[in-house]
């Protein structure tokens, strides 16, 4: 059974950065994309970003594009998410996710019935 765990989420103020991580134990986890969701009280469930297997194709919300980073490491089993400029809107749990290779995945990244897989979640809370 695949298991996600996220951590390194935490209370920041307006502007500042912080780095999530994803620890996957997925068998052949380079198989798989990878994605980031949140969920905030206000906004229900959005997708954040996304990541192919192999790690040369990313995917971003327009609300998280040019401030956040997702990258991969296959070797160790990792996804990372890298949050800059956090706004109060940012503040949300937010979730790992993986999903078994699809060469549709540029079209369904966003839906999470795309994802077989989730983590418990990490709670982000941005201070103005």
């Amino acid at each position: 059974q695949a298991q996600l765990v996220e951590s390194g989420g935490g209370l920041v103020q307006v502007g500042s950065s912080l780095r999530l991580s994803c620890a996957a134990s997925v068998r052949m986890f380079s198989d798989h994309n990878m994605g980031w969701f949140r969920h905030s009280p206000g906004k229900g469930r959005e997708f954040v970003a996304g990541i192919v297997g192999s790690g040369m194709h990313t995917y971003y919300s327009d609300s998280v594009k040019g401030r956040f980073t997702i990258t991969r490491d296959n070797g160790k089993g990792m996804v990372y998410l890298q949050m800059s400029s956090l706004k109060p809107e940012d503040s949300a749990v937010y979730y790992c996710t993986a999903a078994y290779y699809s060469s549709n995945y540029y079209i369904t990244k966003a839906v999470p019935a795309t994802y077989s897989y989730w983590g418990q979640g990490t709670q982000v809370t941005v201070s103005s």
